[in-house]
């Protein structure tokens, strides 16, 4: 037992802040030290039209999964008790997550299948571009089999205290690694590859995302001036 609680002291209580500081020093360092290598490494003029499809299916499944993570984990139940229940919300969570998961794994499916039939691309992937898209595709899928174990309590309970888990984590509160250690295998060993994928995150083509979120600000950008110059008369 005390076996049991220590490692999920260090998993589930040390671990989160290991893979969160080095995926923002490793990124700050990797956009200071390495500019060119800050890219996606596209290779959209092979298969395009697969890639079309399955670059689309993956975004739009994951990046609905992430902030939908993101809202459900880190938003208080006082800020939406008000608006729908526990239970609801958790129903909510299944449907719509579902739904965007079997997207994001399809694409991705797409994406792999792309990347290991074609000679020329597998000739310019690297280790960690096919070990990310595997680790991504398993993640998507231990995430589908949550639907399944979340089924079984509708009454939104594993819901509430897996987002306590995480709001306990983000504001630096103890007793964070003693709420999942009766928690399913599947929810622990899906958010230890996701904490993984935060650790992995600097050293892939990931980080591609940074440039993603700050091309935003291109859009409030002020206007640029240019003046001419013309020659005297």
């Amino acid at each position: 037992m005390e076996m049991t609680v220590y490692l999920h002291q260090l998993v589930f209580g040390a671990y989160p802040y290991v893979c969160l500081v080095v995926f923002l020093i490793g990124s700050l360092v990797r956009f200071d030290r390495e500019q060119y290598t800050w890219k996606s490494d596209s290779s959209q003029l092979l298969r395009a039209r697969e890639l079309r499809w399955g670059s689309n299916l993956f975004h739009i499944g994951v990046l609905f999964i992430f902030f939908g993570h993101l809202l459900g984990l880190l938003t208080p139940h006082w800020a939406y008790a008000w608006l729908i229940e526990a239970g609801s919300k958790q129903l909510l969570a299944m449907v719509s997550g579902g739904i965007a998961g079997v997207l994001g794994i399809v694409g991705l499916t797409i994406l792999i299948h792309r990347r290991v039939a074609d000679p020329r691309i597998w000739s310019n992937t690297r280790n960690w571009d096919i070990a990310i898209l595997v680790l991504f595709w398993i993640q998507l899928a231990l995430g589908l089999t949550t639907i399944a174990f979340s089924a079984q309590h509708l009454d939104g309970s594993m819901m509430e205290r897996l987002a306590r888990w995480a709001q306990l984590i983000v504001t630096f509160r103890p007793g964070a690694a003693e709420l999942m250690i009766d928690a399913p295998w599947v929810f622990k060993v899906h958010i230890f590859l996701g904490l993984t994928i935060f650790l992995v995150f600097p050293f892939t083509r990931l980080v591609h995302i940074w440039s993603g979120f700050a091309a935003v600000g291109y859009l409030f950008r002020p206007y640029q001036l240019v003046r001419t110059r013309r020659k005297l008369a």
